[in-house]
């Protein structure tokens, strides 16, 4: 296949043909074990081959569908093991590789982003894709000065199949949503759709790529490429050598998953106030643990600005949690639009609600683990929980949400870890009004 399919029509079979039927029995299960049912006799099983299926029906569709999948692959640590584990194997591989462009594709669109004398500026160049991505993928190569690079190429075709899969994944997210419990698809599918637009043109990445690397040049933990060339379609940047977080989920030992852990909240928590941006794609397919210790970070196609750094508003309604100030919490939460119109709440129980979310911000050290996730997604989706009610009360204003996700997302992949993380006090570092007494 030398193109992304485009056809709108050849894309929604595709589509269609995702095993949601399984899925869909499989979350069945789940819900009911959450409104009273016996967890010992509900069954939730799904094949490995309906996992494989999932894998290569997103992964040759790239584009929205692969990015739609990349996204759940981030939360599949909020879903019991029982669901999650088959499709566990399957997600991830989305985080890292889809099957590859054909080397004469690659060479067209070089030649049209490059100009025709494109292999003139490399001293050698990888026909082989090193990795790939949503909507493109990287080769190896090294520029004409000697320095090893990444370039990074867009799928032809990319940006109309993109945009036609999220508006089909729209139309089905009513079925999708079985493969999430707890989570709700269509604002995801939604505020994926606002980003791609963004992420289509490689420009924008490179000056978000160039604004990360100023902003952590001489810092000692975290390491981001520099940008050498860019055009709308390709970017050229410095190559980085390192386990992708990924890996150590599956494989690393507890000290390396904690440091992984550390590094990842330091990064995520210092680029609002450093940088005045955040990277919004915190899979862990972007993020490498180098052999000299550092935590390199790639892939700057989504980010959220933020000028002022990370919202006062969020930092306030988490200080206020932490000290169980549920009065002005409730009045702080309804002045800024995150209670639905007309809903009557106690304020003791919107505490109740939002404070274990803070719970890793109570001690000076927090184990992450799949299984703390679990819990928050089963107290929130419990039917019978009065966290539920209050939960379907509450609203998130959209100039949150981006922030929101990416937060979650981070903590996600923490709980992927299993990492002990000192998060108190990075978060007291980067966001002192949470923490200040």
């Amino acid at each position: 296949m030398s193109e992304i399919p485009r056809s709108g029509v050849q894309r929604t079979a595709k589509l269609a043909s995702l095993p949601l039927g399984a899925a869909g029995r499989a979350a069945a299960g789940w819900g009911r074990r959450l409104i009273g049912g016996d967890g010992e006799q509900i069954s939730a099983t799904m094949s490995a081959r309906s996992a494989e299926q999932l894998f290569t029906v997103l992964g040759e569709l790239k584009g929205g569908a692969m990015k739609f999948g990349q996204a759940l692959s981030i939360f599949e640590a909020a879903v019991p093991d029982e669901l999650a584990g088959p499709y566990r194997e399957a997600l991830t591989k989305l985080q890292s590789s889809a099957p590859p462009m054909p080397a004469t594709d690659v060479h067209r669109v070089l030649s049209e982003q490059l100009g025709r004398g494109w292999r003139e500026r490399f001293a050698d160049f990888d026909d082989e894709p090193a990795a790939s991505a949503s909507i493109g993928q990287v080769h190896r190569a090294v520029w004409h000065d000697g320095r090893d690079v990444a370039v990074k190429v867009q799928y032809p075709g990319a940006d109309e199949a993109l945009l036609a899969d999220l508006r089909q994944l729209g139309r089905f997210s009513r079925l999708l949503q079985p493969l999430v419990p707890g989570m709700e698809i269509k604002p995801l599918i939604a505020e994926l759709r606002d980003r791609m637009a963004e992420e289509l043109d490689y420009r924008d990445e490179a000056d978000n790529q160039r604004a990360f690397a100023k902003a952590f040049a001489d810092d000692p933990e975290i390491r981001v490429p520099r940008v050498i060339a860019s055009a709308p379609k390709t970017v050229v940047s410095e190559w980085i050598t390192g386990t992708p977080l990924s890996v150590i989920i599956r494989d690393g030992d507890q000290e390396t998953r904690n440091s992984a852990g550390r590094l990842l909240s330091e990064f995520h928590y210092a680029s609002p106030p450093r940088a005045g941006l955040l990277h919004a794609d915190p899979h862990p397919g972007n993020f490498q643990l180098m052999p000299d210790g550092r935590l390199a970070v790639i892939d700057f196609g989504a980010v959220a600005r933020l000028p002022e750094g990370s919202p006062i508003v969020l930092q306030r309604m988490t200080r206020m949690a932490l000290r169980g100030e549920s009065t002005e919490l409730m009045e702080l939460l309804r002045t800024e639009g995150f209670v639905r119109e007309g809903m009557r709440l106690d304020p003791d129980d919107v505490l109740a609600y939002l404070a274990p979310f803070a719970e890793p911000l109570l001690t000076d050290s927090f184990k992450f683990s799949r299984g703390w996730l679990q819990g928050q997604a089963e107290r929130v989706g419990d039917l019978r929980s009065p966290d539920f009610k209050t939960g379907r009360a509450l609203n998130l204003p959209p100039q949150h949400l981006l922030v929101h996700r990416v937060t979650f997302g981070t903590l996600a992949v923490m709980c992927q870890l299993g990492a002990e993380v000192p998060l108190r006090g990075i978060v007291g570092r980067w966001q002192p009004t949470i923490t200040e007494s």
